[in-house]
């Protein structure tokens, strides 16, 4: 019998679909880029390579309101059109992809929960720009969102850390749940002052009870291992003290040198790095349990390397 492994990946074309077309930087070949250089790099035989799983609307509805799902259902029949300002176009069978998307998430959460596994990677997924009734920054859902809500309806898991390395703020998922004491935010993201969305600044902690649980770090232009590496341990105390139940990390290859809709200057140790030390908090309080998602990254040789140094951390976190 095949030895079944910790750490699982998920791969297919199914996920593949979530792309926006050639001429677009999400387009459809980050998919196989990662794919491409697990196999070059022979991790596939050290995970358990799975097949994406399709979910249905009431999961996305956990956390997008119906009328924008119906919008969405609609739009991805036309295949025409901007669900947003102009980043983020409808295409034919864009619905059946975010299922797909949500789906696969969902599905890492059920097989960890029932450990199956500890860890899992989904590359193409962490759309953490779509707000509960919008598109948003390439996101048509937010399958952060739809993440977090499917651990506490499913599985009554609330107290979850939400932890975000790419280039962009996640607002969508800050924004969501500014007001919940229980979502535990951390954010390394370029500054908004120099990149889309704006938001993210370090001021903003979150609101009411839940002030104080949200985590910004702004970072510069061009900054690179050396000052994440500075400001890790600040984001790692913030999580330990939070002893979480769960941890999601979405791990943007967009901020890796050389992407060309950013200005970061990350190498793949940064998340190397990053990935190693949340899977180490993760052993400590909550059996091990990571889902670990794609999110953004327009640089195909950047792909390939931020991703596989996240699996390889996955791979050697025990």
């Amino acid at each position: 019998m095949k030895e079944r492994h910790t750490c699982c990946v998920y791969l297919g074309d199914e996920l593949a679909r979530y792309a926006f077309g050639d001429d677009h930087p999400f387009g459809p070949l980050r998919h196989d880029a990662f794919r491409n250089a697990l196999y070059s790099k022979s991790l596939d035989q050290q995970v358990d390579v799975l097949n994406p799983v399709m979910t249905t609307q009431d999961v996305l509805e956990l956390f997008h309101d119906r009328d924008y799902i119906r919008k969405v259902k609609h739009m991805s029949k036309l295949g025409s059109g901007f669900l947003d300002q102009g980043d983020t176009p409808a295409f034919i069978g864009m619905y059946e992809a975010v299922l797909t998307v949500a789906g696969t998430v969902c599905n890492a959460i059920d097989r960890l929960i029932n450990n199956e596994y500890k860890r899992a990677f989904i590359p193409i997924a962490g759309l953490h720009h779509a707000r509960r009734h919008i598109a948003a920054g390439f996101c048509v859902v937010n399958d952060c969102g739809i993440a977090i809500e499917y651990l506490r309806h499913k599985h009554g898991i609330n107290r979850i850390a939400y932890i975000d390395i790419d280039a962009h703020h996640g607002d969508g998922v800050f924004y969501s749940f500014e007001n919940d004491p229980d979502l535990i935010f951390v954010d390394f993201h370029e500054d908004g002052r120099f990149l889309y969305p704006g938001t993210g600044d370090v001021t903003e902690s979150g609101n009411g009870d839940a002030k104080g649980t949200k985590l910004n770090i702004p970072m510069p232009p061009a900054a690179g291992d050396e000052l994440f590496m500075k400001l890790w341990p600040r984001a790692e105390e913030f999580i330990r003290k939070s002893k979480p139940e769960f941890v999601l990390i979405q791990c943007g290859a967009d901020s890796i040198a050389g992407d060309p809709i950013t200005h970061m200057a990350y190498s793949k140790t940064a998340h190397h790095h990053a990935v190693t030390r949340v899977c180490h908090i993760a052993n400590e309080f909550c059996g091990g349990r990571v889902v670990a998602m794609g999110g953004g990254g327009y640089n195909l040789d950047n792909i390939a390397k931020a991703w596989t140094a996240v699996v390889s951390a996955m791979i050697n976190a025990d």
